[in-house]
């Protein structure tokens, strides 16, 4: 095949780049925006100045799509660490056992990572990344997508055209334009709400730790991210669901010491302020469900957060974009079978995040009983995990998409967490 466009530079359209590039002769990503010169903040970025996640499995498909990518980061700055060993997790009100995972997580910012990914991309034989260049619409012949149409009129031909455009993802309408049957749309709201500033780092800041992260709980509803990052810098994200943390610096500490645990406050406390703060707004959770169409035009594909956008709070969006980039190295470039195998990749997350986000008080209050079911038990297994550095690996095993969720009810699993039960349950002598 000759030529393959992709709508968006973003992570997703990169890596998609990056994957198409081993099966066209040309590559061509479009890009709407300006796309900076150095590594800086990208304007359709909106989440790139916050805590920004890179989970130990988007880290290693990314290295699969663009090889010694992670060793070039850490040598300009990012820092690399086991997930569980260099790092405070609180989940559930619970601060969960230390231990060695075996997983290693890559701490960087998005500017830096997507510079250097973009940097990679444009160096690949035949790859075009080409800014200020909007897609306004498909070019199509019997049926089948055969290139686009930028906002100056100009006409693209492709064998493929890959949509990595985002939450603004234009193909539901262009699909009624066809005269085929748009997706549905499943949509949970959340109304999530940053701040987020940025700190000078010391070493004995968090005793050498590199990532605090204090998950939300239906009681207490806000969440902290503190992550290590190049150029010994911490960023640092408050998050809430229906309010607004304030960025003033006493009241941006005194509301970090509002979280089930106080390990963001001693950190902001003890630190040099660096910077302006930011704000994020997140209202839904947004999942196209691309893969229960019946039919879909040939030469489109559908990638990123076009197809689901997660809640950013869990970190996942980036790992997520790099698995469905892989997905396009399979033989089959077919929509039905690409849309299944990237179904089989959101599952997990989507399952994961949703049934946290239906427990916060936001949304209509109806909690689906699976969802109440799951709450129940991961509120015990993360009891249990406090004691048990095993049952933590298991967890972060989960959240970085190795396991599927049901791996924490395994029979091993299971009968660990009801002995810490039973344990627990045993009067202590007086």
């Amino acid at each position: 095949m000759d030529h393959a466009v992709v709508i968006g530079a973003s992570i997703a359209g990169l890596l998609s780049a990056a994957a198409l590039h081993r099966r066209f002769a040309q590559v061509t990503v479009l890009d709407r925006d300006t796309l900076p010169a150095v590594d800086a903040h990208r304007r359709g970025a909106g989440q790139s100045r916050h805590a920004h996640g890179l989970l130990a499995r988007g880290s290693e498909t990314m290295d699969e799509l663009l090889p010694g990518l992670s060793a070039e980061l850490v040598a300009q700055g990012a820092i690399r660490g086991d997930l569980q060993d260099r790092a405070r997790h609180v989940h559930g009100g619970r601060r969960l056992a230390r231990g060695h995972s075996g997983l290693t997580g890559l701490l960087v910012s998005r500017p830096l990572l997507e510079g250097q990914v973009r940097r990679r991309v444009s160096a690949l034989p035949g790859v075009r990344v080409l800014a200020e260049r909007a897609v306004t619409g498909l070019l199509t012949r019997a049926g089948s997508v055969t290139g686009v149409r930028l906002a100056s009129g100009e006409a693209i031909p492709a064998d493929l055209v890959v949509d990595a455009s985002g939450r603004g993802s234009r193909t539901p309408f262009w699909l009624g334009e066809l005269g085929c049957r748009p997706p549905r749309e499943e949509r949970v709201a959340i109304d999530l709400r940053y701040a987020t500033r940025e700190f000078r780092r010391r070493d004995d800041h968090l005793a050498g730790d590199l990532v605090a992260i204090v998950a939300p709980t239906p009681e207490v509803p806000r969440a902290g991210v503190a992550l290590a990052l190049e150029d010994e810098r911490w960023v640092v994200t408050l998050a809430a669901y229906g309010e607004d943390p304030p960025f003033a610096p006493a009241d941006f500490a005194a509301y970090a010491a509002t979280l089930t645990a106080p390990d963001l406050h001693h950190l902001i406390t003890a630190a040099e302020p660096l910077g302006e703060p930011r704000a994020y707004h997140t209202p839904a959770a947004i999942r196209r469900r691309y893969e229960r169409l019946t039919s879909f035009p040939g030469g489109l594909l559908v990638t990123g957060d076009a197809v689901c956008a997660f809640n950013p709070l869990y970190g996942q969006g980036m790992t997520v974009a790099a698995m469905e980039a892989r997905a396009l190295l399979d033989p089959d470039l077919g929509a039905a079978a690409f849309f299944r195998r990237i179904a089989a990749v959101v599952d997990t997350p989507w399952e994961l995040t949703v049934g946290a986000d239906l427990r916060m008080p936001v949304g209509d209050g109806r909690v689906p009983a699976k969802a109440r079911l799951i709450g129940a038990y991961l509120d015990r297994f993360h009891a249990a995990a406090e004691h048990d550095a095993e049952l933590t690996r298991r967890f972060l095993r989960v959240t970085n998409l190795y396991d599927p969720p049901q791996s924490l009810m395994s029979p091993p699993a299971l009968l660990r967490v009801l002995r810490s039960g039973a344990q627990r349950a045993v009067p202590v002598p007086a």
